[in-house]
């Protein structure tokens, strides 16, 4: 049962802060930064949300997990709200939300800058593999497994991988 002292702002984060990212479950909605801000107004937990993309299909699904882990915790009177504006980037990400992707082998989101490879080819980000650190890489699709990630290939160790775009 909830009590008085329970519905405050920092209990309420630090539910919403163990709910797992559904497409990528080794860091939470909150280190993502989807989450914008929590509010309580008349016994009343609103949950601002900000998706990667619009129309990331995830967004139902988090909306379903923040619901269920506030339900959970006893609290009946949970509202979900999705918001555009400002659109969400990845300066939203820790560093150390970044070293997780990484070390889950998904490259993380990194500063835009030229690049010329050696065959004089233009790509406009510098993107190292999680798996062997090697810049030797190249987009094989704009989107991977995901649309807020672009897929590569690293020439080095041969190895596929995910890069979250920077944006």
């Amino acid at each position: 049962m909830v009590n008085e002292q329970s519905i405050s702002v920092a209990n309420i984060w630090k539910i919403v802060e163990t709910i797992p990212d559904p497409e990528i479950p080794v860091i939470s909605i909150v280190e993502l930064g989807v989450v914008r801000e929590v509010k309580i107004e008349n016994d009343i937990i609103e949950i601002i949300i900000t998706p990667t993309y619009i129309g990331c299909p995830a967004m139902d699904m988090i909306t379903m997990h923040i619901k269920l882990a506030l339900m959970e915790a006893g609290f009946k009177n949970v509202k979900v709200t999705s918001v555009l504006s400002p659109a969400w980037t990845t300066d939203w990400m820790t560093e150390e939300t970044k070293n997780k992707l990484k070390a889950y082998g998904i490259a993380p989101p990194n500063t835009k800058q030229i690049v010329c490879t050696p065959d004089l080819f233009i790509q406009d980000e510098a993107v190292a593999c999680p798996h062997c650190n090697n810049f030797n890489t190249k987009m094989v699709s704009r989107f991977g497994s995901t649309a807020c990630k672009a897929l590569y290939f690293c020439n080095n160790c041969n190895e596929p991988f995910d890069y979250f775009k920077c944006h």
